[in-house]
């Protein structure tokens, strides 16, 4: 059984999408997540920037996000 990943800023409840984009830009066996707000603040982007990543590795195909 899988136990819900949380932010290691916030402690906030993740969804896919966030772990799956913690696992593309940090590292694959990552077991510090973020959430869309803390890791915007901590890599100096906004969380729409996160968001168009998102979407743009989800059209490439990127299994992470499947």
């Amino acid at each position: 059984m899988s136990r819900k990943k949380l932010c290691c800023v916030c402690g906030k409840a993740m969804k896919k999408d966030e772990v799956a984009l913690s696992q593309k830009l940090i590292d694959v066996d990552t077991e510090e997540f973020y959430c869309l707000d803390c890791l915007a603040e901590n890599i100096g982007c906004t969380v729409q920037d996160l968001r168009e990543k998102i979407q743009e590795f989800k059209e490439q195909g990127c299994a992470l996000f499947l």
